[in-house]
């Protein structure tokens, strides 16, 4: 084989009080990598349609190329590779975008070498993609971007991820609104150190959402979708963000939490019926504050990266 595409999906990360440590991958948006093989021993990355001129084609620049890069140096191998990448995800969106640009081409990396790795062991490639990408070696865009699921980090040393029960009907809308954060700006609000009571809360929150997941509780999953931590900071940083997620919850959202970084925001409901309730009643909010939004509609993906062709 000399040539695969593979895809990789958009993930939302933090799920509220799972602050850098739970996420979720979403089905059918996500990012596209054709990948062949070439007979230079060179990494190439020789075109990228969707992100508006914004990434960088240099190879030791491109989540891309530095996550097949790290899988090769581990492998002690040079062979050459010329990647296309298709941007499905708005850059600077909080769904994970330079994570599953480094997911899609490990997985299709892997398939072209005749899946050295398995699926989990690619994990730590990804990650130096989003050291690049992001400044830190963080997994939880990169871990539910390639396994699917919701995904536990339980910690770094060493690296212990955990795959986590989605119950049947749990469903995701995602509000975009048409304006730009960063995420250094959405780091700089939090605080270094937090109070005991703030951490036993959170605590006693990651544990019951975790707890509902694997027993399909619904109910205990809406109460336990808090955030005492980051949201209380980073919410300033969101316009509309409380008129928003107040109007959610009295339409019956199990909750509603910051995407990753933002601005985008994720509502977890049960099934698909107040999805379009969701979208009517948050671009009315977001009208009255001269942005435009995108909505979208998801299941949870639990299947994760994989190989198309």
């Amino acid at each position: 084989m000399e040539k695969v595409k593979a895809f990789a999906p958009a993930t939302v990360a933090n799920v509220s009080c799972g602050f850098d440590i739970l996420g979720f991958a979403l089905d059918s948006l996500g990012d596209h990598v054709i990948l062949s093989k070439n007979d230079e021993k060179v990494l190439r990355v020789i075109s990228i349609k969707g992100d508006g001129g914004r990434l960088p084609l240099e190879a030791d620049k491109n989540t891309c190329s530095i996550a097949i890069r790290a899988m090769l140096d581990d492998l002690g191998s040079d062979q050459g590779f010329d990647i296309e990448l298709e941007k499905g995800l708005p850059l600077g969106s909080g769904m994970g975008s330079s994570a599953a640009s480094a997911v899609a081409a490990l997985v299709a990396v892997n398939e072209l070498l005749g899946n050295p790795y398995p699926k989990n062991e690619l994990l730590p490639f990804a990650m130096e993609a989003e050291r690049a990408a992001c400044g830190t070696a963080h997994a939880d865009n990169v871990a539910p971007s390639l396994l699917g699921g919701f995904v536990l980090i339980r910690g770094y040393k060493p690296l212990d991820v955990i795959k986590l029960s989605v119950p049947d009907n749990l469903t995701c809308t995602l509000l975009h609104p048409n304006y730009q954060l960063n995420t250094s700006d959405s780091r700089s609000v939090l605080k270094d150190r937090i109070p005991l009571k703030d951490a036993i809360t959170q605590s006693g929150n990651v544990a019951g959402l975790v707890a509902g997941l694997f027993q399909s509780d619904y109910a205990l999953i809406s109460r336990s979708l808090e955030d005492v931590i980051a949201e209380p900071y980073r919410a300033s940083l969101l316009p509309g963000f409380d008129e928003v997620k107040k109007a959610m919850l009295e339409l019956g959202a199990l909750g509603l939490g910051i995407s990753g970084s933002g601005p985008t925001l994720f509502i977890l409901s049960e099934g698909k019926e107040k999805h379009e309730h969701f979208v009517q009643k948050a671009k009315e909010i977001y009208d009255n504050l001269g942005l435009s939004l995108k909505a979208y509609f998801s299941r949870i993906n639990t299947k994760g990266g994989f190989v198309i062709q």
